[in-house]
C-alpha cells in the first residue's frame, strides 16, 4: 500500500520537489530490509495479545506422542497455545501488502501460497485441538491424503502460473532453465548465455513445483517439534532467499554471478524479508520455554514459501542445500517408517523425527535446537558460496 501510493504519486512528488526524500522506496533492497524490521516489530507488539487470545480460546497443544520416553516432556507443554502461525503469516502478508509492488504477479502468487497453506494448516490444527466427537474421541487433524491433495493442488497452480508468467523473450527462457549445481548460466568472458542450458518443458517444470511445494511444506512441519527449532531454521533460510531473490531479479547481479535472471523476482525479497523478521520476532516467544507454538498454521506456510522462492528464482538445488536440516528431519521419518514396515517392527532411530532421537539420547532440548541452528547457518553460507563455484 505504501509503495503503490508512492508509485501513484511519483510525478506529483517530483513536481513539488519531494521525490528525493522518498526515492529510497524505489530501492527494492531497502524495502526488503525494511520489511524485516517492520515484521519483527509487529510480531513483538502483537505477540502477547495474540497469545492471550489463543489461551482464552483454549487453543493449546494436546501434548500427545507415541514415544513413551517423550511423554513427560510432551505433557509439560500441553497448556502451551498453538496456532501461533497466524501471527507469523498475518505479519508476512500485512508487511508485504504495505511494502511490495502488488502489481507484480510473483508477489500476488506468493501471498496466495502463504494464505493457502496457512488455511490448510489452521484447519488441521483446529481439528487436532478442538474437534472432539460425541463419542469422546478426537480426530487428530486432517488425514494425510487430505493435506496432500491440497498441497499438490497448490503445487499445480504455482507451477502452471509461474511457467506461463516467465520471461518469453527471444532465445533460451531463463525462467524455465534447469539450474544445475556449478553450471554457468552466462559465459563470464563475453556475457552471453551458456549454449548448454537445459530448458524444462511445461510438464517437467510443473512436476518440480508440485514436489517442492508438497515436500518442503511437510519438511518444515515435521521439524516443528521443539521450542524455536523450525522458526530459527526458517529465519536462516529466509535470509539466504533475500539475497537469492535480489540476485535473480537484477540482470547485472545475475550476470556477475552467472545465475539465471528472472525479471520481477527481486520483489520477492520483500516477502522473504518479512518472513525473516516474523520468524525472529516469533522466536522471542517461541524460545525455550515456549509461550506459543506455530503449529501447522505456520510451518506449512513457511515451508511452502521457501519452495516457492526456489521455484521462481530457479534455485532449487541451492534451496535444498540451505534446507539440509529440514531434509534430514523429513528423511529420518521416511527411513524410520520404511525400515519399521520392512523389518516387522525394528527401528533405525530411537524415535523420529531425528530431533526426538537426540532428545532420547540425553541431549537437552536447547542443545538440539542450537546445534541445528548452527548447522543451518553453516549450510546457508555454504549454499550461497556455491554461487561463485561455477
Amino acid at each position: 500500500m505504501i509503495y503503490l501510493l508512492f508509485d501513484w504519486l511519483r510525478n506529483d512528488l517530483d513536481r513539488f520537489g519531494l521525490y528525493r526524500y522518498l526515492q529510497v522506496l524505489d530501492q527494492v533492497e531497502f524495502r526488503a530490509f525494511a520489511a524485516t524490521a517492520l515484521a519483527f516489530v509487529l510480531v513483538l507488539v502483537l505477540g502477547r495479545p495474540v497469545i492471550d487470545w489463543l489461551r482464552r480460546k483454549k487453543i493449546g497443544d494436546t501434548g500427545l506422542t507415541d514415544a513413551e520416553g517423550l511423554r513427560a516432556a510432551a505433557s509439560s507443554k500441553a497448556a502451551t497455545p498453538t496456532m501461533g502461525g497466524i501471527l507469523i503469516v498475518g505479519t508476512i502478508i500485512f508487511t508485504t501488502l504495505l511494502l511490495a509492488d502488488m502489481k507484480n504477479m510473483y508477489v500476488v502468487l506468493g501471498i496466495i501460497v502463504a494464505v493457502w497453506l496457512a488455511a490448510l494448516g489452521g484447519i488441521d490444527d483446529w481439528l487436532k485441538l478442538t474437534a472432539a466427537s460425541r463419542a469422546g474421541k478426537s480426530r487428530q487433524g486432517l488425514y494425510a491424503w487430505e493435506k496432500l491433495v491440497f498441497q499438490l493442488g497448490l503445487g499445480l497452480i504455482v507451477g502452471y502460473f509461474t511457467y506461463n508468467f516467465g520471461n518469453h523473450g527471444e532465445g533460451p527462457n531463463l525462467a524455465h532453465v534447469l539450474n544445475l549445481p556449478f553450471q554457468k548460466t552466462y559465459e563470464s568472458a563475453v556475457g552471453s548465455l551458456n549454449e548448454h542450458l537445459v530448458i524444462l518443458p511445461r510438464w517437467a517444470y510443473i512436476t518440480v513445483a508440485v514436489l517442492l511445494i508438497a515436500g518442503m511444506s511437510n519438511a518444515v512441519n515435521i521439524s516443528d517439534g521443539m521450542d524455536g527449532l523450525a522458526s530459527g531454521i526458517s529465519a536462516a533460510v529466509a535470509l539466504g532467499f533475500i539475497l537469492l531473490c535480489l540476485i535473480a531479479g537484477k540482470d547485472a547481479w545475475a550476470r556477475w554471478l552467472l545465475v539465471p535472471h528472472v525479471p520481477g523476482t527481486d520483489e520477492l525479497a520483500i516477502i522473504a524479508g518479512a518472513m525473516l523478521g516474523a520468524c525472529l520476532g516469533f522466536l522471542w516467544f517461541n524460545c525455550q520455554p515456549a509461550s506459543v507454538f506455530m503449529g501447522d498454521t505456520g510451518s506449512l506456510s513457511l515451508g511452502g514459501l521457501l519452495a516457492y522462492f526456489a521455484i521462481v528464482t530457479r534455485q532449487e538445488a541451492v534451496m535444498l542445500l540451505m534446507s539440509t536440516v529440514f531434509l534430514i528431519e523429513i528423511g529420518s521419518v521416511v527411513l524410520q517408517v520404511s525400515y519399521f514396515k520392512a523389518t516387522g517392527g525394528k527401528r533405525i532411530l530411537r524415535c523420529s523425527p531425528i530431533h526426538h532421537h537426540f532428545h532420547m539420547a540425553a541431549w537437552t532440548e536447547s542443545q538440539i535446537v542450537i546445534r541445528f541452528w548452527v548447522l543451518s547457518v553453516l549450510m546457508v553460507v555454504l549454499a550461497l558460496a556455491t554461487l561463485k563455484l561455477r
